[in-house]
């Protein structure tokens, strides 16, 4: 999975983050570390502007071959591999003027890299669709240059793909009163089968809406881990640690004096406690689970009460 978000935002179950308007200089760069993410690459300039970062979680098996950024902050591309599978990511963080000239201009730079194993993403700070609009302003000629672009380049658009005529919006602007979808990701046109969900996340911590893409089943599978790792957190519930005190009581009173060796005994009263942890661990799990999943629930009806109010506002304007 790979996520597009501004600073701040970080999606736990993604494999790649990609993240816009960081506005970190060089020293400031460890503010990004994140433990399980030690694999990060970033474009910065020296004013605290712009600025795009890449995080690659520890579980996904990411080889770098080339990097190659601009000095202003304004994007970065890697090309490595993924799972011994090619992967071309290039991450744009386009200025807020002449964003358009500035998409139409910079994806040729990169037409040699942009093959079947790319994705382009980020803040492109335009719309690419009439349907990108809250209000009903048709597409200028300025906005129409990047989709020349990316047509010429064999892109595609993959959520107006998967959503043809959904309006969702990333960004909402205060000054105009109006919702935008202004961040995207492209792919190319060969490898849109490829892509099986892209949606909208809710707004939390930034003023632009993450975005979030699952590539396939093959990666996701792979990068799955078996490996079962005591959660300590579960220590500090103290019903828990009572609970263990009482099954050890219990295992003890019933396989101590059969013919084992202690490290026998030890083993198997381990595995006995391994299987409570893992219950407790996944109950704590779902429980968390379903309280995101009502919070995400709640934001996205008050972020839909909001648009149909602004639209509302906007027809009253008019007439």
């Amino acid at each position: 999975q790979i996520g597009s978000k501004k600073k701040k935002e970080r999606k736990k179950d993604s494999t790649i983050c990609c993240l816009q308007e960081t506005h970190l200089i060089e020293k400031d760069i460890h503010r990004l570390k994140v433990k399980g993410w030690e694999k990060s690459y970033h474009s910065h300039e020296p004013r605290k502007q712009a600025g795009v970062s890449i995080l690659i979680s520890n579980k996904a098996d990411f080889k770098l071959n080339s990097i190659k950024k601009d000095e202003e902050g304004h994007y970065i591309l890697l090309k490595g591999t993924i799972h011994q599978q090619d992967l071309t990511i290039l991450n744009i963080c386009a200025p807020n003027n002449e964003a358009s000239t500035f998409i139409k201009q910079t994806l040729p730079k990169f037409k040699s890299q942009i093959d079947h194993n790319i994705i382009i993403l980020g803040d492109f700070n335009t719309p690419l669709s009439s349907l990108d609009r809250s209000s009903k302003q048709k597409l200028n000629k300025e906005t129409i240059k990047p989709n020349n672009t990316i047509n010429n380049l064999d892109l595609t658009d993959i959520y107006r793909i998967i959503h043809p005529s959904t309006r969702d919006y990333t960004f909402f602007s205060a000054a105009h009163g109006s919702f935008s979808k202004i961040d995207h990701i492209l792919c190319h046109k060969a490898t849109l089968s490829k892509y099986k969900k892209v949606e909208i996340l809710p707004c939390i911590l930034s003023d632009h809406n993450g975005m979030k893409s699952e590539i396939n089943d093959k990666i996701k599978n792979e990068i799955h881990s078996n490996t079962w790792r005591l959660n300590y957190m579960l220590l500090n519930e103290q019903w828990i640690t009572e609970d263990i005190k009482e099954e050890i009581k219990k295992f003890l009173e019933v396989n101590e004096n059969i013919d084992k060796t202690y490290q026998n005994l030890w083993d198997t009263m381990k595995a006995v406690l391994r299987g409570k942890f893992f219950a407790w661990s996944s109950f704590f799990k779902r429980r968390k689970s379903q309280q995101i999943n009502d919070l995400t629930l709640h934001l996205k009806a008050l972020e839909k009460e909001e648009q149909i109010n602004t639209q509302k506002q906007q027809k009253t304007g008019n007439n």
